[in-house]
């Protein structure tokens, strides 16, 4: 892996954050491009928040990439751009927990501590056929002891980099979630889930997330000049779904997105509508797009800007919006043909 070759404080921090709740596979495209344009902590510090959300497109989650930024800026201003060297004090800092913490101290400064994020979980508990319920905090605390006694097992704290990566990347490579690959598996011989033939029934996670779901209209104005494209787009709220990225305007109803055109008689063009998965809810969206004529008084509804397409690689786009947004130039086609 690319964040192997280059073990430093910032660059395992930046690769942990990322493979937070993302797959390998997705990170791998997107870590060079990040580091390409912040190679540092004082790149990355002196950014513009929304160029690093900009960068951050198509990972998901963006409170990462929001928590990057504000910990890059209090390491760089106010740490000296020195990381702190154990784990209970890296944890101070926004948007590093346990397990992030853990993963720089032992790789970077060979503090004995276990990284414990869910792949580890998935090993260490099918190791054991560990039968505690991890969706209870006393019965993970108990795994997490047993990961702390192997880290303290360890013979030479210079072997923590290669045990703590070796552990991940066994979790994220072959004992997997769905598909473990025990045959090639280096502990295969002296796993107790795999010799009771079900691997898959660890670790054991009785609690499940409670879905919801909403309906979302937006708001897809677009103008022209001289064959320019330009989008409406304003900032979401600092909290919430999107929170800080730009989307188009958002109506809970179809009306009220009629509503707020009362001005106007507006020719909407229905785009196909698609269902888009959050990690505890899905939000139905239904975008409506229509041309804003120049010369015709106020702007949209929403404290927004013009966006130019061509510029949408600077703005911090959730990846729903990216979609949609890729359909813009044939709607206005269509629209200047009709």
């Amino acid at each position: 892996m690319p964040w192997q070759q280059r073990r430093t404080p910032y660059t395992v921090w930046v690769s942990e954050v990322m493979l937070q709740q993302t797959q390998v596979a997705t990170v791998l495209v997107r870590y060079a491009d990040f580091l390409q344009r912040f190679p540092s902590l004082e790149s990355l510090a002196t950014a513009e928040m929304d160029e690093v959300l900009a960068r951050w497109s198509g990972l998901g989650y963006y409170s990462r990439a929001r928590n990057l930024w504000r910990c890059a800026c209090i390491v760089w201003r106010e740490l000296g751009g020195e990381f702190p060297t154990s784990a209970a004090q890296l944890q101070r800092l926004p948007g590093i927990g346990a397990s992030t913490a853990a993963a720089i101290a032992s790789i970077c400064f060979a503090e004995r501590v276990s990284i414990f994020d869910g792949n580890v979980k998935r090993v260490l508990a099918r190791l054991a056929a560990f039968e505690g319920d991890l969706s209870s905090a006393s019965q993970s605390a108990k795994l997490y002891d047993w990961a702390q006694i192997l880290v303290h097992g360890l013979p030479d704290a210079a072997l923590l980099p290669s045990y703590t990566q070796g552990l991940m990347d066994l979790g994220a490579t072959l004992c997997t979630a769905k598909r473990p690959n025990c045959e090639q598996c280096p502990f295969g011989a002296d796993c107790a889930a795999k010799k009771t033939g079900e691997p898959t029934r660890w670790p054991v996670k009785t609690k499940r997330i409670k879905r919801s779901a909403e309906q979302w209209h937006l708001l897809l104005a677009w103008r022209s000049d001289h064959g320019r494209l330009s989008v409406w787009l304003e900032q979401r709220p600092a909290a919430g779904i999107w929170a800080q990225l730009h989307a188009p305007p958002v109506f809970f109803e179809e009306a009220a997105l009629l509503g707020s055109l009362f001005y106007r008689q507006p020719e909407l063009f229905a785009l196909p509508s698609f269902k888009h998965v959050l990690t505890h809810k899905d939000l139905f969206l239904y975008p409506y797009a229509m041309e804003w004529r120049q010369g015709e008084g106020a702007n949209p509804p929403g404290a927004g800007r013009w966006t130019e397409l061509q510029d949408l690689g600077n703005v911090g786009l959730p990846s729903a919006v990216s979609k949609i947004l890729q359909a813009l130039p044939a709607v206005a086609v269509a629209v200047a043909g009709a």
